[in-house]
């Protein structure tokens, strides 16, 4: 006879459990994560058939020397979203688990939908959904166009019959949505806990690895931006996938965070429309739409995201303050980093920046850190506070070190294409970049060596 249930703490960020409340982890060091559950315990009449069963499973088990292994990159599965197949490295792998996380309202279930739509045209799909009905989800879908009769929908949130329909319907893709609501009869806690979400994780991997079907699980995130439900959620699945922006623009950004088949370095950039994500092509053309003309604080910097140069219009105000302590803000790039280049502005070019306030914002609402914007940076900065605009013909990048150096960046000639076939006619780069990027014609390029040589160019 099974013994009565008992209380476990579970961590919620690394699943780590202990037998009673403690205010930090031992495991990850993270503070009041701690949960309580209720698991069962004591041994089961089951446990000598389930060491016997393991026991044979262990005579049957092969090993496989590794050089004879097959693996083909053409299995890939093209979703026809050009911008989600650069994220995930080229398509879905089969057998893969994809966890899609993002803001309520960002367009998750949209996207989903969208890639149910492209595959079902030859693939028998299934969508499960443990949030909306079936007349819901057909209201989103007839906004997107006409769907093919092989895209089945399933609205249930029992584990086990999931389980089972999957194994009986065997589709070539299943999207759940979402993993918070699915619970399992074997588990006492309520859907949505550390206990659940980690068992249902781990049902759809099996279902995933043991049939060799894509499975995309849309997660739900928490106020500081993670995937809500333990840590190990992350780490059982192949690729993380997080959709940023605000779910009041219109634009929305696909990024990476892990990828087992891929880069982590790509981003996918949709826009919301009424007939769902529509993809941009062209992001920097998108993200400079709306320039200011002849404004001072402006100037357009190139960042890369994995293999795509991206433009991006870098503003700064700088202006007098009128208390004690200076404020300073960041919106779109990290704010000390910020704080970093005044003072090497102060420092190497003396300029008086300690008495003013400045205000750093990168347009469109998209956050970049890449160490190459640190130029456009510093330009836009001392733009606005000598009150002298930079042509808008002018593209910078370049990375700026402690002694106010312009030190090289990665593919300055892919940086240096994309300015050009977007018609600007200068780039100020660094001077040891200029030997890479000679053989592009068609623009001026100003190789500097330290910020003073830049400022002398606006």
């Amino acid at each position: 006879m099974a013994k009565g249930k008992k209380t476990i703490f579970f961590c919620q960020n690394c699943g780590h459990e202990e037998s009673k409340w403690l205010g930090q982890c031992p495991a990850c060091g993270e503070w009041n994560t701690f949960v309580e559950e209720t698991t069962g315990s004591g041994i089961t009449k089951g446990t000598t058939a389930s060491a016997r069963s393991v026991r044979e499973s262990v005579r049957d088990a092969k090993v496989v020397p590794l050089t004879e292994v097959t693996a083909d990159d053409d299995a890939r599965c093209k979703t026809g979203i050009h911008e989600l197949d650069r994220v995930l490295g080229g398509g879905i792998v089969p057998g893969s688990l994809v966890l899609v996380g993002g803001d309520p309202g960002i367009g998750k279930s949209t996207l989903l939908l969208q890639v149910c739509r492209m595959l079902s045209k030859d693939k028998k799909v299934l969508y499960i959904s443990g949030e909306e009905s079936q007349a819901q989800i057909k209201l989103r879908a007839n906004r997107m166009g006409d769907f093919s009769s092989n895209l089945y929908l399933l609205c249930e949130t029992n584990l086990e019959i999931i389980r089972g329909v999957i194994e009986k319907e065997r589709p070539q893709l299943v999207v759940i949505d979402s993993i918070q609501t699915m619970y399992s009869e074997e588990v006492s806690s309520a859907p949505g806990s550390v206990s659940q979400v980690r068992e249902s994780t781990n049902i759809f991997l099996q279902l995933a690895k043991g049939l060799c079907i894509p499975v995309f699980i849309v997660g739900h995130v928490t106020k500081e931006g993670t995937v809500a439900g333990p840590r190990v959620l992350e780490h059982m699945v192949d690729t993380v996938l997080y959709f940023e922006g605000d779910r009041h623009a219109s634009y929305r950004i696909l990024r990476a965070v892990k990828n087992r088949f891929g880069s982590t370095n790509e981003i996918g950039v949709f826009e919301m429309q009424q007939t769902g994500l529509a993809e941009v092509e062209n992001p920097s053309e998108y993200m400079l739409s709306g320039r200011p003309e002849n404004a001072s604080g402006s100037v357009v910097a190139c960042s890369i995201e994995g293999t795509r140069p991206i433009l991006i219009e870098i503003q700064a105000l700088v202006c007098q303050s009128n208390f004690g302590m200076p404020r300073r803000t960041a919106a779109g790039t990290d704010y000390n980093r910020v704080n970093l280049l005044m003072a090497v502005l102060e420092k190497r070019l003396g300029m008086a920046l300690g008495n003013s306030d400045a205000y750093v914002n990168i347009a469109g609402g998209i956050r970049m850190n890449e160490p190459a914007i640190d130029l456009g940076i510093v330009m836009a900065i001392v733009s606005s506070f000598r009150n002298r605009p930079i042509d808008e013909k002018t593209i910078v990048f370049g990375e700026v070190g402690l002694s106010g150096e312009v030190r090289a960046v990665n593919m300055p000639e892919q940086r240096v294409a994309e300015a050009k076939k977007l018609g600007f006619e200068t780039c100020i780069l660094p001077e040891v970049s200029l030997k890479m990027v000679k053989g592009i014609k068609g623009i001026k390029l100003v190789g500097v060596r330290n910020i003073g040589d830049a400022v002398r160019e606006i």
